[in-house]
């Protein structure tokens, strides 16, 4: 962590608080809670006026969730220049489109193919998983492990470690075998009410910290995304982060 201890926050957490005129109060409401970052979910739309409302927050932007099997990659670039990302992951694929090896080669040869132009901009490529990479097998191992395998070391992975925990990693296991790969994490230790889905294959939700410190000195940026909600989602977005704002800054 660098001494700024950066926090960020994925935008879809509060989708319903966003909107033509309530990006502004939303993003400032969650620089009040401590946040330095926010994960856009759609740069391509109006980067200009993201812009605007991320400076006006004082929140920056490294990443930004974006697939390069959706838009066009110049399109992409072009959009996270004007917001000032760094990072544009890809944040979804269709299940079934890397139900196989060939499936999983062309994910990982579109990415790296993007990852190299991305380069030429001074922007990298990234990629955020959900279950199915690690419940789906492919030759015999996670389709997650084989893309990994496949993808150039130039594009950045953003593990989820709620997703992975749900589709049956163990990502104590994972990370330390990752590396420097995993340069970004998504988190959450607070969840909603009734949602008893296990959390890193075990009840882990007092194992951040150990989460946190087995990413390492790489580790550039924890996301605190609520993955699931279906009532008012400010108090979970709180609580998240005032437990991890502390641990960041411990």
């Amino acid at each position: 962590m660098t001494a700024q201890h950066p926090l960020g926050i994925q935008l879809y957490s509060v989708r319903d608080d966003i909107g033509p005129d309530r990006l502004g109060g939303t993003l400032a409401r969650l620089a009040a809670l401590g946040f330095t970052h926010a994960e856009p979910y759609d740069i391509v739309s109006d980067p200009r006026a993201l812009a605007a409302a991320l400076r006006d927050s004082s929140l920056h932007a490294a990443t930004a969730h974006a697939s390069v099997l959706r838009h066009e990659t110049a399109e992409l670039l072009d959009a996270a220049q004007e917001v000032g990302v760094g990072t544009v992951i890809t944040p979804w694929v269709a299940p079934d489109s890397i139900a196989d090896r060939a499936g999983v080669q062309h994910l990982a040869d579109t990415l790296n193919t993007a990852a190299r132009q991305a380069a030429e901009r001074g922007i990298r490529i990234g990629y955020h998983n959900h279950d199915f990479e690690f419940a789906q097998a492919v030759d015999g191992v996670p389709a997650y492990e084989l893309l990994a395998e496949l993808l150039d070391p130039a594009v950045v992975l953003e593990l989820d470690v709620y997703w992975a925990g749900v589709g049956g990693a163990d990502v104590f296991e994972l990370l330390p075998r990752l590396g420097d790969r995993v340069r970004l994490l998504h988190v959450v230790r607070d969840r909603e009410p009734g949602n008893d889905r296990p959390v890193l294959g075990v009840d882990a939700t007092d194992r951040m910290a150990e989460v946190v410190a087995l990413a390492g000195p790489a580790l550039e940026l924890p996301v605190v995304e609520v993955v699931a909600h279906h009532s008012d989602v400010w108090p979970l977005v709180e609580r998240n982060a005032a437990y991890f704002r502390e641990l960041v800054s411990a």
